[in-house]
């Protein structure tokens, strides 16, 4: 790796401080767009949305348990598949143990695919995922939440991804969805994002962010052509 300017201590100080002050910067317009996301408004969910999950059919409120917000991560792994998509794998992975951390701030988190359970539970098994993961086949919840799209309407153009015609060319697409639920059991729908609006969730991503090479991924087929999944390396 060929080394940026070498400088001494103080040097190197003074540009770190003043990056430092671009950072608070950053830091505190991300809190000011976090507040105007929180004040987003709501739409009640009519849909009477159902899943297959571990412990039998269960429904969109059902995935909340005790809690009044839910958060689910739109994992690409429909029924034809034989493993789950690479970079959802990615963010997957930084999902393991966090339910607990959730919970203790009245928050639900859950994984959705198209699919089949019993395919989803082998595939947890083998990469030693914790997280609620349910099936959505045979319900319409990934189209309606912008992540599965028609074939032809896809191959033209024509799907609808991260709020505009064509954003998205295959058929089906990441993305991660919140909920919350009112006393009296309505649920509404918060907030979705779709495409690098995902970045916010992978940890491992900002971590790289912070070494000299970064991602490292100038020059590559696409962006992420050198991942794997965890065990494939």
């Amino acid at each position: 790796m060929k080394p940026n300017e070498i400088v001494d201590r103080d040097a190197w100080v003074a540009a770190r401080t003043d990056l430092l002050a671009e950072e608070k910067a950053l830091t505190r317009a991300r809190d000011a767009l976090v507040e105007k996301r929180r004040a987003l408004p709501w739409v009640r969910i009519a849909t009477a949305y159902e899943f297959d999950s571990e412990t039998g059919r269960v429904s969109l409120a059902n995935l909340f348990g005790a809690h009044s917000q839910l958060a689910i991560y739109h994992f690409m792994y429909p029924p034809e598949w034989e493993e789950g998509c690479p970079s959802c794998c990615f963010w997957a992975d930084t999902y393991n143990q966090a339910h607990a951390h959730l919970a203790a701030r009245d928050t639900a988190f859950a994984v959705a695919s198209r699919a089949p359970l019993d395919r989803l539970k082998a595939y947890k098994a083998r990469l030693d995922w914790d997280f609620n993961w349910v099936s959505t086949v045979g319900d319409r919840f990934n189209r309606d939440f912008g992540v599965t799209f028609d074939a032809e309407e896809a191959q033209a153009g024509r799907a609808v991804y991260n709020y505009r015609v064509g954003g998205f060319h295959g058929p089906e697409a990441p993305g991660l969805s919140v909920f919350a639920k009112s006393e009296n059991g309505a649920v509404y729908h918060t907030y979705s994002t779709y495409g690098r609006g995902l970045e916010e969730f992978n940890g491992i991503y900002h971590l790289l962010d912070m070494v000299p090479k970064g991602r490292d991924e100038d020059g590559l087929d696409h962006t992420m052509s050198w991942l794997r999944r965890r065990d494939q390396y």
